[in-house]
Formats: C-alpha cells, sequence, structure tokens
C-alpha cells in the first residue's frame, strides 16, 4: 500500500510517524519543500536568535519513511503531480499544507522560515536604541515582541493590534499584558494600514518610525486543495467528511490547517490531534474494522512571554473561554495545562 504524505508540518510529520507505526507494510513518502522540519511555533526563538527552530526531516521520521524535497503542483486520481514534472502514484494521502502568511508590504513575516531567518539576520544588525514592530495582538504577535525583546533589551519594542491579548479572559488578559509590559512592549491597540519606507500608520491616523517591522498574522492557506479541484470553503481549506477525508474523493485525508473542520481555528494544538485521528482512521480502514468520527475539542490557549514566563487560559471544548487560568515560569505553566487538560475535555494518546 503506497501513501503520500503531501506536508511535513506537525500534522504531516504526526501523520506518517504514526501510520508507518501502525500498519507496518505501508510505503509512506513525504513530500515537503524543504529537507527540514520547521516548528512553526518557534519561529519567534528562531529570528530572536534564542532556538533553532528546524530539525533535519530524516531525524524526525521513523526508520522506512521516504522523504522527498519537491513542491506539489496537484494532487488527485490517486497521483501526486509536482512541479519539477514527476509524479507519485497513491492508494492514500494525506494532505498536510498548512496555512500561509501573507505580509503587508514593507513588513517581515515571523510565520515563514524565510520570513524568521530574514528577520533574524536584520534584527542581529539592529544599533541599540533601534525600534522594532510587531504587528499582530495574537499568540505569535505576543510570543515574538515578548521573545525580541527579553533577547535584546537595547531594543525599543512595539506590539500593535487592533486588541492586543484579546482572546484572554479578563484576568488572563491582564496578566498577558502585564508581562509584556514588565520586558518593556509598548503595547498599541491599534490596526496597521500601511508599512512603507520605515513608517508605520495606524488606522487612528497616528505613526511612528519603525527600523523593522514584523508580521504575526496567519492569513490563509496554500491553493492546493483548489487548484486540484478539491471542494473548498471560503477560506479554502479543503471540504472534509466527519472521518477527515476529502469529500471529493475518501483516499485523501486532509488535516492540520488546511483542513475545513467546522470550528476550527489555525493551531498546531489543532493540526496533531486531527493527524492522529486520520492515522487512525486509515489504520482501523486497512483492518477492515469501522472508522469512528472525529471531534473536535479545545482545551487551553497558551502563550510564552520570553523564557521564564508564561499565561495558559483554559477554555470548554467549543473553544469559549473559561474562568480558570494559570501563569508563572513556563515549564510549570505546560505542566499544570497537562494536568488538568482531562478535566477540560483533552484528547489524550495523540503522539506518534
Amino acid at each position: 500500500m503506497k501513501v503520500v504524505v503531501v506536508g511535513a508540518g506537525y500534522a504531516g510529520m504526526l501523520a506518517a510517524n504514526r501510520l508507518a507505526k501502525k500498519v507496518k507494510t505501508a510505503e509512506i513518502t513525504v513530500i515537503n519543500p524543504r529537507p527540514d522540519f520547521v516548528e512553526r511555533v518557534r519561529l519567534h526563538q528562531q529570528l530572536a536568535g534564542t532556538a533553532v527552530a528546524a530539525a533535519p526531516l530524516a531525524s524526525m521520521l521513523r526508520h522506512g519513511i521516504t522523504s522527498r524535497v519537491g513542491t506539489v503542483d496537484k494532487i488527485g486520481d490517486g497521483c501526486v503531480a509536482l512541479e519539477d514534472g514527476t509524479s507519485l502514484d497513491f492508494d492514500y494521502a494525506f494532505l498536510a499544507v498548512g496555512s500561509t502568511v501573507r505580509p503587508m508590504p514593507g513588513t517581515v513575516p515571523v510565520g515563514t522560515w524565510e520570513g524568521a531567518e530574514q528577520a533574524r539576520v536584520t534584527l542581529a544588525a539592529l544599533p541599540a536604541d533601534s525600534t522594532v514592530t510587531v504587528v499582530g495582538g495574537g499568540a505569535t504577535g505576543i510570543e515574538t515582541a515578548a521573545e525580541v525583546a527579553e533577547a535584546r533589551p537595547d531594543l525599543r519594542v512595539r506590539i500593535v493590534g487592533s486588541s492586543v491579548a484579546g482572546g484572554f479572559s479578563h484576568r488572563a488578559y491582564q496578566r498577558v499584558r502585564s508581562g509584556l509590559v514588565r520586558l518593556n512592549v509598548d503595547i498599541v491597540d491599534d490596526g496597521v494600514t500601511e508599512a512603507a519606507d520605515g513608517v508605520v500608520r495606524l488606522r487612528s491616523g497616528a505613526a511612528f518610525a519603525s527600523d523593522l517591522t514584523l508580521w504575526a498574522i496567519v492569513s490563509g492557506v496554500p491553493d492546493l486543495a483548489a487548484r486540484s479541484g478539491l471542494k473548498v470553503d471560503a477560506d479554502g481549506r479543503a471540504l472534509v467528511d466527519e472521518y477527515l477525508r476529502s469529500v471529493d474523493d475518501e483516499r485523501i485525508f486532509v488535516v492540520g490547517d488546511c483542513a475545513a473542520v467546522p470550528g476550527a481555528r489555525f493551531a498546531c494544538a489543532l493540526a496533531t490531534p486531527q493527524a492522529a485521528h486520520a492515522a487512525n482512521t486509515l489504520a482501523r480502514l486497512i483492518e477492515g474494522r469501522k472508522p469512528e468520527s472525529y471531534s473536535l475539542r479545545y482545551v487551553a490557549r497558551a502563550v510564552t512571554l520570553g523564557r521564564k514566563n508564561a499565561v495558559g487560559q483554559f477554555t470548554r471544548p467549543d473553544d469559549t473561554l473559561r474562568r480558570a487560568y494559570v501563569t508563572g515560569r513556563t515549564a510549570v505553566v505546560i505542566k499544570e495545562l497537562a494536568s488538568r487538560g482531562g478535566k477540560y475535555g483533552a484528547r489524550t494518546g495523540t503522539g506518534a
């Protein structure tokens, strides 16, 4: 049985490894544009120079899985066509190309490897008293601003978003913002209309100089599914059935940010359970067993505030906020989220 996994992010890697463990006879090929697994949620550390966010695919994949560097042009009819003119046949495929970043002109994207590397080089060359602006008030923006501020206390760091940390409950919201202030990050609740020639202009009419402007907003998905003729939603995400299979082709599982799972937002915390469920489903089908429907359940939201602090916000399974939250050293927050996850509807057993 031939299986092709398109994309080697969190969803693709976990799907490939889990399937290799469960179905020993599967011939699995992972196709990715680069020879490395990029840990996307650590790209803010990559650009700040505090960690390395990439590792060779060969070091991450289970024995027997083949990796191939390339870009997929189309998928369907039991075949994956690559841009170099070659193709691979499959009995089953996993589409796991994730989400994309469409930065405003004049900004550098945080959420791509290329953008993070460009930002790292530029940031390292900035002299003291330079200004770094982070556009985006969500988790990526918060973590980027905090990481840069802690790594380079000689710089002025500013975060701009329509509601910085607005995705947290009142007290957790205050904790996140006070954590940014302790790192001397300026918080601006406003929208950015333009970033050109070293000047950032806001919806309110205000403007300020910025030596490096980072774009920390995810804004869509690759068009591979649509380009391949698969049905997609208004955001370009492939429509799936209750088993995470394309509604057009039951041989294609779609997992992660590029899957139109009702109620799902972009998050690696959702990509990995989806990948695990899809791999389990395929294994069940091969064994002649009835598959189980995928059930989307949230547990929490969390952000790091530099290398030492973090805030975790517990949620209900439908992603609405609970009053409960935890704050403190990063390791403590992670441990608390894990220990209390079952109480708040966590899905477990998703590791490869």
